[in-house]
């Protein structure tokens, strides 16, 4: 019997996708594993655009250089930081990447594929995907989630270097 697949270790980015539809169920499913993530104070500062429309999905390839992946996409999810929540200046990015990063994990137990396009912090990208998707001012776009059915394979590579552990000290 093969091993069984790890999330942490077989997810791989994956910019191909079927033209299977992404279920409505599944695109909930990861907004909601994106709000499990810790975050700093608990301070929650997530807000997501869910997109599964192929004209928005379009219209996002021209927000920034490496957005191709969207051109197969099935859906996307937008991880956006509302500033209005910001309650510990400075780790929105963090709590932001890691209610990503849950999309990303997630996505992968339920047999989807993604890959993390990134917006933040370049100031072009964040104004092209915040005039697409008409976000307030106060929405600042992270990165865009290509979500779709994989239609490629990715093997999992050997990262694991001891020449980078260092213990107690460097």
């Amino acid at each position: 019997m093969p091993p069984m697949k790890n999330p942490i270790f077989d997810r791989r980015s994956i910019r191909k996708f079927s033209s299977r539809a992404v279920e409505k169920e599944s695109l909930d499913h990861l907004v909601e594993a994106a709000m499990f993530a810790p975050s700093a104070g608990n301070q929650q500062p997530w807000q997501f655009v869910v997109v599964n429309d192929r004209q928005v999905l379009d219209e996002l390839i021209a927000s920034g250089p490496y957005t191709s992946a969207l051109k197969t996409a099935q859906a996307a999810i937008i991880v956006c930081c509302d500033m209005e929540r910001v309650t510990r200046e400075g780790f929105w990015i963090q709590d932001c990447s890691l209610a990503s990063h849950n999309i990303l994990l997630e996505a992968f137990n339920l047999g989807l594929g993604t890959v993390w396009i990134g917006c933040y912090p370049r100031e072009d990208r964040m104004e092209n995907v915040s005039q697409t998707l008409h976000l307030p001012v106060y929405a600042v776009p992270l990165n865009i989630i290509a979500i779709g059915y994989p239609d490629e394979q990715k093997e999992r590579p050997d990262r694991n270097d001891p020449a980078r552990i260092h213990y107690n000290r460097w």
